[in-house]
């Protein structure tokens, strides 16, 4: 009873870890793409076939389920994937969807028109990549209105947290938020649009400041995933659990034990 879960490269970790929190008898299968990473800085077109062969590979593997715990998978590839067509019986699902229910408190089914939010100034902080997809501000348009979104590409953290050099990504993160300040001084909330970026919440809740609401997604797609396995119990396939990279799996599973701090061990995929 696998689900699978899909990241280019360590960042999806703290979806796995909000996951397998929630719902500890639930097997994943973790996939990082670790030998294309960072998918920030490529095209919609190579991020969407690199995404397009993680998730066929994790459906072969029998995750009928595999969620794309990578904001510029979801935001490059996700709606392209479900266009062209899901095999029977596979299912593949995004991180904004959780993301955008709780900042406009509605359920992702509720066709119902745009309406106004409490929310009103968002700092969206996302790759290059999220940020030229303009996905999430789409996304939260067909649901609200009013909200005013000021969106910073954040070069160079993603890198920075996958070589393991913490002082730089801090450093980075402070300089992202004064320059998305001097847009946006004071944003209601801010929306961490990356699942590598939880790994660093607690400076961006320093440098953003007390009075700023701060969304981080891995809480929010564990309990978007607890219900809906279920409402959908029959996609809980018939894989194994376990850890599977593009890139070096020895390198790989230091990074990943110095990041959830416990026994991890990759395989090449």
């Amino acid at each position: 009873m696998a689900v699978g879960i899909f990241d280019s490269g360590l960042g999806g970790l703290t979806v796995l870890d909000a996951v397998q929190h929630r719902l500890p008898e639930v097997e994943l299968l973790y996939y990082a793409d670790s030998a294309h990473a960072p998918y920030g800085v490529r095209d919609a077109e190579d991020i969407y076939q690199l995404t397009k062969h993680a998730v066929e590979t994790l459906w072969d593997r029998g995750c009928d389920l595999v969620i794309l715990a990578c904001n510029t998978a979801s935001a490059a590839a996700l709606r392209r994937m479900q266009e062209a067509g899901v095999p029977p019986g596979k299912r593949v699902l995004g991180v904004f969807v959780p993301l955008i229910e709780a900042l406009t408190e509605r359920q992702w089914g509720d066709n119902s028109p745009p309406r106004e939010v409490e929310v009103k100034t968002v700092a969206l902080f996302a790759t290059p990549a999220t940020v030229a997809s303009r996905a999430f501000q789409r996304e939260l348009a067909f649901r609200a209105i009013g909200v005013d979104v000021e969106a910073q590409a954040c070069g160079g953290v993603v890198d920075a947290i996958e070589d393991g050099d913490r002082i730089l990504a801090e450093a980075l993160v402070r300089s992202h938020v004064e320059a998305l300040k001097r847009k946006m001084p004071r944003p209601d909330a801010a929306i961490l649009g990356c699942t590598h970026y939880p790994i660093l919440e607690d400076t961006f809740r320093a440098a953003l400041g007390p009075d700023v609401k701060v969304f981080s997604q891995a809480n929010l797609v564990a309990e978007s995933l607890t219900d809906y396995l279920i409402r959908h119990p029959g996609m809980l396939g018939a894989g194994k659990g376990g850890f599977l990279t593009t890139g070096d799996p020895r390198k790989v599973s230091d990074q990943a034990m110095r990041l959830l701090r416990r026994q991890v061990e990759f395989e090449k995929v």
